[in-house]
């Protein structure tokens, strides 16, 4: 009986010695280096068949702007072993940007932009946009999550932004020209496929330049100071994409500290969480979610830092119509595909947007007066391309039904969130 026992254990030994994998392939990454899925992935040869982490691996390679769908095959060997078949459909990477949104009020504004989103087939990311908002800006940005390894990378950013900005004081309504120059350097640490973490500094220079409206001797008509901005972002992703389907939840905690040297723009810590779920319904349904909760130093200045705004957070509202110390902000929508053949996809979307801002000085109870509330349904459409990357051409409409509403369309290239 113990030779028995014996044998069985030496057989069961052998068995796992054996499942090893002894080969690694890649099939159709025609851009994208099997170098790099090899630093980025967790299967090496010479070790254990694990499926757990080939599973990990598939969702980390679809989430990469160069794939659009990413699988695996476990191949025997005549010896015992395993080879592994990694097998791509990819993206094309080099897109346009744009984003246009109007109001009822004949407001028009744009942004236009160019990225390559899978540079030197390693995931880097570089480009920049143009905006035009009565006045020209344009920036220019860099990200390579794994240039020094499979957890670390590096992020720069440029943009010297110029807006016509509201700023609202007792006495009513100035119009600033408003400029922003700055300079950001990020370093980017990836834990593991659900958790990573970015940190850095951003240096920049803000100009107020009253041009009409309301005026105020507490309120300076031309202000200039520079800043000092550190940022750590937290994220948990636990969101898998299957092409333009999405489905799970991310959490992204962004905590800034702003340093100032001028009372008119007091130094200010500001937090904020966008909570985001996304569920599959049926095969052609898509419900998406995006809860923002965000607080900041309450300092009674006329520059707060959470706006309201068509492009950030409601669909229909205006160009910068409001601002606040702290801010509640629901995005749900409902997200049908209307017609698939092949490559295109024409998605339909009914929307309803809604939030409210503490005043400046206020307190909470500001959340539940009338005024700072905005409730914005709408509907909307998208022209997809499933083989290249964040091609998702969009059209929404959005209709205020809360006090003083607008409505207006806000057009641009990928989802709203």
């Amino acid at each position: 009986m113990k030779n028995i026992l014996f044998l069985f254990v030496i057989l069961s030994c052998v068995t796992v010695w054996a499942q090893e994998v002894t080969e690694l392939e890649y099939q159709n990454n025609k851009k994208t280096r099997a170098g790099f899925i090899k630093k980025i992935t967790q299967s090496r040869i010479g070790q254990v068949l694990d499926s757990t982490k080939l599973e990990e691996d598939i969702i980390q390679l679809k989430r990469l702007p160069g794939i659009a769908h990413a699988y695996y095959q476990v191949v025997p060997k005549k010896d015992g072993n395993y080879k592994i078949v990694y097998g791509f459909e990819e993206n094309f990477t080099i897109i346009p940007s744009a984003n246009v949104y109007t109001t009822n009020d004949d407001e028009f504004a744009y942004r236009l932009g160019l990225y390559e989103f899978n540079g030197l087939g390693r995931n880097l990311i570089f480009g920049g946009y143009y905006q035009k908002d009565i006045y020209n800006s344009f920036g220019v940005n860099f990200r390579a999550p794994f240039l020094f390894g499979k957890k670390t990378g590096l992020s720069l950013n440029y943009q010297n932004l110029t807006t016509e900005e509201p700023v609202f004081l007792d006495s009513g309504t100035a119009d600033y020209k408003y400029n922003n120059t700055s300079y950001e350097i990020l370093g980017l640490y990836q834990f593991n496929y659900k958790h990573r973490v970015e940190a850095g500094v951003n240096y920049f220079t803000e100009t107020y330049t009253y041009k009409n409206g309301a005026v105020s001797p507490e309120v300076p008509q031309f202000l200039e100071v520079d800043k000092f901005l550190y940022k750590l972002i937290y994220e948990y992703n636990n969101v898998e994409p299957y092409y333009y389907f999405v489905e799970g939840f991310k959490s992204t905690l962004n905590f800034q500290y702003v340093t100032s040297r001028n009372e008119a723009l007091p130094e200010f810590l500001i937090g904020f969480n966008d909570f985001i779920y996304y569920k599959r319904v049926g095969e052609k349904g898509n419900w998406a979610n995006r809860l923002r909760l965000g607080v900041a130093t309450n300092n009674e200045s006329p520059f707060a830092p959470f706006a309201v705004d068509n492009n950030l957070n409601i669909r229909g509202v205006g160009n910068t119509i409001d601002r606040g110390t702290a801010a509640i902000v629901l995005n749900t929508e409902y997200r049908y595909t209307l017609f698939e053949k092949d490559w295109f996809v024409l998605q339909g979307n009914a929307f309803i947007d809604g939030g409210s801002w503490r005043n400046p000085g206020g307190d909470f109870s500001d959340f539940g007066d009338d005024q700072n509330l905005r409730i914005y349904p709408g509907l909307g459409v998208r022209f997809i391309h499933k083989r290249i990357f964040n091609t998702v051409f969009r059209i929404d409409y959005g209709y205020g039904i809360t006090r003083d509403a607008t409505n207006g369309f806000v057009i641009g290239i990928g989802q709203y969130f």
